[in-house]
């Protein structure tokens, strides 16, 4: 798996949802309004998002309410994790694209079991947690990419997707049965890199890949008609992608569409999901207003007692929601005890590819070290390009690192990446092949970048992406969140010069 980030915390024992949840006080005994547990489950997480921006006087608790449903939903009844085992190579990932409702995720996290107590809840925001402001990877347990920057998660997933395609290929279902899910916002899908995104991953017909869209049609000027009225169903339908819509807030409508999509195949699938931001807020809800402050005491009084939900004490977890999760996690037990039957099996069927899947996921990256040894084994010097010297130290290193895959934004040719005798990823695109190393981007420097560090978090390769120097300025934030993610992505830029004349 990639290297966790030097701010990692040292984790603790994971939360025992049993234990947890025979402390907690019920529903009743807590004032809560008596109610099915399913919405007692969505209203703690929409009040804990509350209580965390209150707590923090900081941050985002309108996306949060307004996605409860469709995250209760998705954790109970599809997602397949394992919180005792984050690093389940072939578990489902989500990626919370729109991060700026990181409270969702923490919520989602602390009452699924992970390790993430009630202790780093309440210092949401703070110096020095495992809640940052907006989900960091390799700090929280559970937060599978850094998506700090709007549009970044949605490529990330797309990178996520690509490699557990790639892997399936490789080493067959038994290993990468696992889907990609993503929550994006408005925000995400105004942003240009979510286009060129969508776009190359319905040419490669990513169907693991599902992404549930949070339309709230608000940002934080306001709503998004003063800058957004494109029909985004269209836009990715036009793109090769599944679409269908639901009530956000219908939770039988939202499984029936995540069953729709889960049920295509052969390409990604949005879900359309249209919600109320700040949902159940009496002065907020719906407006720009629920985005980016914590509601404050007045409005939070209110919107308790909207929900039938006591003032005190804050953060209150009902034991009812935490025994709906601690049976999600029974129900979990068992799928991944099969999963290490069906594992144990493939192993004993075939030893060398398991050994091969078990190097993959142990390359960590390409470091300074193996590349100056892989010099030192006879790559040629003398009156050649630096692009052409690259060309021969990366036949070598692909030859050692079988994991180590890539390509260009369209100029592969140029950047001299290719690598010798392996097969192109994604083609033919009726049927497309993922065994291949070679990956053709087009040019999409934005996502190329994105997508690569989403192929790293996924732990299976080490991915390379190229292009001329001048287009880093198309990818920097990518560039820079390999850096703080601690990302082993190796980025190629060629034909520099001082000035952008020709091949500038």
């Amino acid at each position: 798996m990639s290297a966790p980030s030097a701010h990692a915390s040292t984790p603790s024992t994971p939360a025992d949802l049993g234990a947890l949840a025979a402390a907690a006080p019920s529903a009743d005994a807590a004032g809560v309004r008596p109610r099915d547990v399913d919405q007692v489950c969505v209203d703690t997480i929409r009040m804990l998002a509350v209580d965390m921006t209150n707590a923090a006087n900081s941050g985002h608790p309108g996306m949060p309410m307004g996605m409860a449903d469709v995250a209760h939903v998705l954790w109970t009844q599809f997602l397949r994790y394992d919180p005792k085992d984050p690093a389940l190579r072939d578990r489902d990932r989500f990626v919370l694209s729109a991060g700026h409702g990181s409270a969702l995720i923490y919520a989602m996290l602390h009452l699924s079991g992970y390790d993430l107590p009630m202790a780093e809840i309440r210092r949401f925001r703070q110096f020095g947690s495992r809640t940052p402001g907006h989900p960091e990877h390799g700090m929280t347990p559970g937060v599978e990419v850094t998506t700090g920057p709007l549009g970044q998660g949605i490529a990330n997933a797309v990178g996520i997707a690509l490699a557990q395609k790639m892997v399936g290929a490789r080493f067959g279902a038994a290993v990468a049965s696992g889907r990609v899910y993503a929550i994006v916002g408005d925000g995400c899908l105004m942003e240009g890199i979510s286009a060129e995104a969508a776009s190359i991953a319905g040419h490669w017909r990513l169907g693991n890949l599902k992404v549930c869209y949070d339309s709230n049609r608000i940002s934080i000027d306001g709503s998004t008609d003063i800058a957004f009225s494109e029909d985004v169903a269209k836009r990715f339908e036009a793109h090769g992608w599944h679409v269908v819509a639901c009530d956000g807030h219908d939770r039988a409508a939202v499984a029936a569409a995540i069953t729709a999509a889960n049920a295509v195949t052969d390409r990604p699938s949005l879900v359309v999901c249209r919600t109320v931001i700040g949902k159940g807020s009496p002065n907020r809800q719906g407006s720009e207003k629920a985005h980016g402050a914590p509601l404050g005491p007045d409005e939070t009084k209110l919107t308790k007692a909207a929900y039938g939900w006591p003032m005190e004490p804050t953060f209150l977890v009902p034991r009812e929601a935490y025994e709906r999760y601690a049976a999600r996690e029974t129900e979990l037990r068992a799928v991944r005890a099969e999963w290490d039957r069906n594992v144990a099996a493939w192993r004993a069927s075939d030893a060398a590819a398991a050994a091969r899947w078990d190097a993959a996921f142990a390359t960590d990256g390409l470091t300074a070290a193996a590349l100056l040894e892989t010099l030192a084994k006879g790559a040629p010097f003398g009156s050649k390009a630096t692009r052409q010297h690259s060309q021969a130290i990366q036949q070598k290193v692909a030859a050692e690192v079988p994991n180590l895959v890539g390509g260009s934004a369209d100029l592969t040719h140029s950047n001299l990446t290719l690598i010798d005798g392996a097969k192109p990823v994604g083609l033919p695109t009726t049927a497309p092949e993922y065994s291949g190393r070679n990956i053709f981007f087009g040019v999409r420097e934005h996502s190329m970048g994105a997508i690569a560090n989403g192929m790293a978090a996924h732990g299976a390769f080490v991915p390379y992406t190229a292009t001329f120097f001048a287009f880093l300025d198309y990818m920097r934030a990518p560039v820079r969140l390999a850096s703080l993610s601690h990302h082993g992505v190796v980025f190629v830029f060629s034909h520099d010069s001082i000035g952008l004349g020709e091949d500038g």
